[in-house]
């Protein structure tokens, strides 16, 4: 199995929002002011190939301190 981890030192995200990351077209911030846009989509599409290979993906993270993103998949040889 091989294990990743992203981490960043961004605004985190509010713990009743955790589960609600990996929804389609979620955005923890709908605010229209901020610099940076997405669609939702990056973490949804993530945890489907993901899973499809046979692994698992979860998120911690702490609301001023930022959120760190896990992922493992089986390894193949």
């Amino acid at each position: 199995m091989a294990c990743v981890f992203v981490k960043d030192t961004g605004k985190g995200i509010p713990e009743e929002d955790i589960d609600k990351v990996f929804e389609a077209f979620f955005q923890v911030d709908k605010s229209t002011d901020r610099e940076d846009y997405g669609t939702g989509l990056g973490l949804s599409i993530s945890k489907q190939l993901i899973e499809l290979q046979g692994g698992e993906m979860s998120i911690s993270s702490e609301l001023g301190k930022g959120t760190t993103v896990y992922f493992s998949v089986p390894l193949v040889m």
